[in-house]
C-alpha cells in the first residue's frame, strides 16, 4: 500500500548439512540461517570437528608408541578417514554459506 515500508523478505539458501542420508547422498536445509536445524547442524559442525581434533592427538600418541600393532593402525587409520571427510563436509558447508 502507498505509504507503506515494504517489509524485510527473509534470504532463504540451500545450506548443506554436515550429515547424509542413510544410503549417503548429501542432505541441505532451505534456511536463513536461524531456526532448530541450522542450530543442530551448527552443534553436529563444532561435535565432528572436536571429535577429529581429539582422534589427532591419539593418533599423534600411538605414532610415538612402538608397540601399537599393525590391527591397531589399520582401526586408527579408518577412524581418521571418516573424521577427514566430517571435516572436509565441515568445510564444504561453511563454504557455501
Amino acid at each position: 500500500m502507498p505509504g507503506e515500508t515494504p517489509r524485510e523478505v527473509p534470504v532463504h539458501a540451500l545450506r548443506l548439512l554436515p550429515w547424509t542420508t542413510p544410503d549417503g547422498r548429501p542432505c541441505y536445509l532451505s534456511t536463513d540461517g536461524t531456526g532448530p536445524v541450522s542450530a543442530l547442524a551448527d552443534s553436529v559442525e563444532r561435535i565432528q570437528l572436536g571429535m577429529g581434533e581429539e582422534l589427532l592427538r591419539h593418533a599423534r600418541a600411538m605414532h610415538a608408541d612402538p608397540k601399537v600393532t599393525d590391527a591397531e593402525f589399520r582401526y586408527l587409520s579408518l577412524r581418521l578417514a571418516e573424521a577427514l571427510s566430517d571435516a572436509l563436509r565441515v568445510a564444504d558447508c561453511r563454504a557455501r554459506r
